[in-house]
Order: structure tokens, then C-alpha cells, then sequence
């Protein structure tokens, strides 16, 4: 689905080959699906920039509800991404990675703690929509355990889990805050799901009745370009957009629409179900494109572009403007869709550029990864769920074939290899070769009945360890 020529489309041998040991980078082979005869070998591999001493700072940027082929260079045909686009030239792209779950505050859960969902009472709500649950602050966090090990900390954006007075991201870990509590918020007035305004720095409102994404890209800009007296630095920055309403910057009188029926008690009005466009849903990504070229320009003009890990994603799959092809399924949903997300990382000073990752990841992997590459160790009493991929990125150790699990109310997920155990809300058990089948048509179950048994008793292995819904 590349939209750039240039490109390595790597195995998993062959990845860490190209990132790790230049020297070794030009022995090992392209797999069969990215293998090109005529292509001279120095555009198949780069040589992998000589090891930094120094722990990176962290750098990573959520969108939100971006479906996983929005990008141009994951193929979105209507779309114009440069930044992101440029950004995956000079790093690593992942063709095969995922959210920890399908909405938003069960990621943010599965991200900040590095656990499955389930694993905490807060991850359970599918997404938080009430204030009455939410991370607890005595919960180990990426930024609880990178502060301890000498990191600055900050969130800048969506935080969606839980809320003021209990729960913020400042007694999670995160030295500072700014940005909104809930899951979406009309970009203008900033009214959430409550009809409270819903922008904070730390935990007292700050009035600015601009467009949200304008405001968020200007203080990550701050951020990044101040003095944090030699220490390094971790900035969760998370957008809000694509995600309902859709207004872009410039449409206030749309914005206006909104607020007042928030105001006037639709619960529904963020959804803008009466509203929205393919057209006005690419403007929307297409500005948040624009927003993190400023802030990795921001990065670059500060001299610490070389030392900073980039980690973009998504929180979950896209809603219903969202380009997903060929996948099938969106947000909500345990279908690729829903949880197959673009996914991109950079670090100059160890990564080669123009890498191509088929490994399947998923979020609390990047916990894990983070927390080794910044010297900080995990709670025991608090197991992680993701495997660090540090090795695979920076050695070339071939990444361990491993289970990928997701559950919501009503359906159910595994994957291993190229396979997938899927049951979906009509309860049937399917089993989906996603190296041959990625859109899920082909139900390979009577003809692999015991790889099917095998994948299901691996998924209910996992969810008895879990926490039990509350009843509905």
C-alpha cells in the first residue's frame, strides 16, 4: 500500500538486519512479497546510524479514530499526508500493528499501563462515559516509571481516563497537563459529553476558545523547545482529531450549531450524526498532518530531532468517514478495521529510514519497548502484557511469534502469526489467514478445526486471568 518507491518491505529477519549492524544490513534478504531484482541494494537497506549513548527523549503522538489506510502512505487515495508520509521515510512504517482495543479509553488504559483492558476496573468501560471510574493513581504508568528513572513528564491533549476530583494524569505520573478529561469535545466551545468545558491546565480550567487542534500543537511546541535542565523528556501528545464533530479549523458557526445542542441536553450532538463529509473528514486529517509537521519541525529547530523517539499512531480504527480498505470493520468492532492502526516510529540516532515492518504489534508493546530504552523498570507486582520490541528494533533479534489479545462485549480476538481467531457479536467461531485473507471474507474454520480449538482455548486461557464485565 506504499505510496514511496523507496521503501524496504522486510521479514522479520530481514528488519532487524536493516536497523540493527550496518554491515550485516546488506547479507539478508527482502521477503518474497517485497523482493525486487532490479532495485539497487542501497534503497532495499540503509545502515543503521552508530548507537547513541544518551536515553532518548519520548515522543508519542495519538490520533484519534484514524482509520488505519487515512495516510497516504498507508494508501488513502484522497488524502495528502507529507509530514507523516516524511516521517515514515525516515523511520520505521508497520503494516501490521494494532490498538490494545477498539474505542478510546481501553487503549489509553492498555498504553499508559502497559496491560490488557481488563486488567484494571477503568478498562473495562468501553469507552469511559460517566466519572465514576477511571486509572487509578496508585497504578504503576509509563510516566509513573520514566519519571522514577529521571524522565520529565507530560500529557498534552485527550486524556479520557477518568476524571477530576479522583483521577488526572498528574497523579498518574505526568508532571504536567494540559488538555481535556473526556472522550470528545466540540473543538470551539470546548463543551464535552457533559456540557462542562473541557480544557484544562492541570486541574483548573484555562479559557481559550480557539480551534482545539491549534491550541495542542502550539503547546507541544512549547514543550518540546524548553529547558528541561539536561533531563530527558516523555510528551504524550494526544490530538483529538478525526474525531467527531466534524468541524475543521475555520467552521465556528458549525461549532456554534454544536455547542448548543449540547447545551440544550443532546447527549448525541458529539456524535454529529447529522453531519460530516468524506471531504470535510480528509480536511480534518489532512490538518492534523499539517499540526505534526509543526511540532517535529518544533523538534528539529531545537537540535534534539536526533535524539528523540517518535512514536505516531492511532488509538483505534476510523469511524464512519475513515478509509479502511481493504480491511473490514471500524472502530468498535474486533475486525481488522476496528483495530488495525497506522503506525510509525523514528529515532534517528538508532533507526535507519525507510524500514517496513510486517510484524504484528500492539499497544502495550510500545509500553514495554519505552520503559527498557529509557532505563525504567516495570513494577513486578504489575506483570506487563506487551513485549518490548527494543531488541527487534535495535539488535535485529527476531521478535518471538506470540499471541495478540482483544475482547469487548460481544466479541472476541486472537491473533498468532498470520492467523486470527475471531468471534463476532452472532457468535460464530472464525478462523482468518490474514496473509492471504486481510478483509476477513474467507472463514478458514472447517478446514482448520484444531488450529481453531487451539486459538480459541489460547483466548479463553487469557480472559480468565481478566476481570469480569459488570453486568449491563
Amino acid at each position: 500500500m506504499s505510496s514511496y518507491s523507496d521503501e524496504s518491505k522486510l521479514s522479520r529477519r530481514a528488519f532487524g538486519g536493516a536497523v540493527g549492524a550496518g554491515a550485516a544490513a546488506a547479507a539478508v534478504g527482502l521477503s518474497a512479497a517485497g523482493a525486487d531484482a532490479a532495485e539497487p541494494a542501497e534503497r532495499r537497506f540503509r545502515a543503521a546510524p552508530r548507537p547513541s549513548g544518551k536515553r532518548p527523549n519520548i515522543l508519542f503522538i495519538l490520533g484519534d479514530d484514524l482509520g488505519w489506510a487515512d495516510l497516504s502512505s498507508y494508501g488513502a487515495p484522497h488524502i495528502k499526508t507529507p509530514h507523516l508520509d516524511r516521517l515514515a521515510r525516515q523511520g520505521v512504517r508497520f503494516t501490521d500493528a494494532y490498538s490494545g482495543s477498539p474505542t478510546c479509553s481501553p487503549t489509553r488504559f492498555s498504553l499508559y499501563t502497559g496491560r490488557l483492558p481488563g486488567r484494571t476496573k477503568g478498562g473495562l468501560a468501553e469507552p469511559i462515559t460517566d466519572k465514576s471510574v477511571g486509572l487509578e493513581p496508585t497504578h504503576p504508568t509509563l510516566a509513573s516509571l520514566l519519571r522514577n528513572a529521571g524522565y520529565a513528564t507530560a500529557l498534552i491533549g485527550k486524556w479520557h481516563c477518568g476524571h477530576l476530583p479522583d483521577y488526572a494524569p498528574t497523579k498518574s505520573g505526568w508532571d504536567e497537563f494540559f488538555g481535556n478529561f473526556g472522550g470528545g469535545l466540540e473543538y470551539y466551545s470546548k463543551l464535552g459529553l457533559f456540557a462542562d468545558y473541557d480544557l484544562f491546565e492541570g486541574d483548573a480550567e484555562y479559557k481559550d476558545l480557539r480551534y482545539y487542534t491549534r491550541i495542542l500543537t502550539e503547546r507541544a511546541g512549547e514543550y518540546i523547545r524548553r529547558d528541561h535542565g539536561g533531563r530527558p523528556w516523555l510528551l504524550n501528545l494526544n490530538f483529538t482529531t478525526p474525531h467527531s464533530p466534524w468541524i475543521a479549523d475555520g467552521d465556528e458557526e458549525e461549532g456554534a450549531e454544536i455547542a448548543r445542542k449540547i447545551r440544550a441536553g443532546r447527549k448525541d450532538a458529539l456524535l454529529h450524526l447529522d453531519g460530516g463529509s468524506v471531504e470535510k473528514y480528509a480536511e480534518m486529517v489532512e490538518d492534523l498532518d499539517r499540526s505534526v509537521g509543526e511540532v517535529l519541525g518544533a523538534l528539529k529547530e531545537s537540535g534534539q530531532e536526533r535524539d528523540t523517539l517518535v512514536v505516531f499512531a492511532s488509538d483505534n480504527g476510523g469511524d464512519r468517514f475513515a478509509y479502511h480498505w481493504p480491511l473490514s470493520g471500524g472502530k468498535g468492532s474486533l475486525q481488522e478495521g476496528g483495530i488495525r492502526v497506522p503506525t510509525i516510529v523514528r529515532w534517528p540516532a538508532r533507526l535507519g529510514g525507510g524500514q517496513v515492518s510486517h510484524e504484528p504489534v500492539f499497544t502495550p508493546d510500545w509500553t514495554a519497548t519505552l520503559l527498557e530504552i529509557g532505563g525504567a523498570r516495570p513494577n513486578p507486582a504489575y506483570e506487563l502484557d506487551g513485549t518490548s520490541l527494543a531488541p527487534y528494533l535495535l539488535k535485529g533479534e527476531e521478535l518471538a511469534e506470540r499471541e495478540l489479545f482483544w475482547r469487548v462485549r460481544g466479541e472476541r480476538a486472537l491473533r498468532c502469526g498470520e492467523w486470527k481467531y475471531y468471534r463476532g457479536k452472532g457468535g460464530k467461531d472464525q478462523l482468518f489467514n490474514l496473509a492471504a485473507d486481510q478483509r476477513e471474507q474467507a472463514d478458514r474454520a472447517a478446514g482448520e478445526p484444531k488450529l481453531l480449538a487451539e486459538l480459541k482455548a489460547a483466548w479463553e486461557r487469557t480472559n480468565a486471568g481478566l476481570l469480569p464485565y459488570p453486568a449491563a
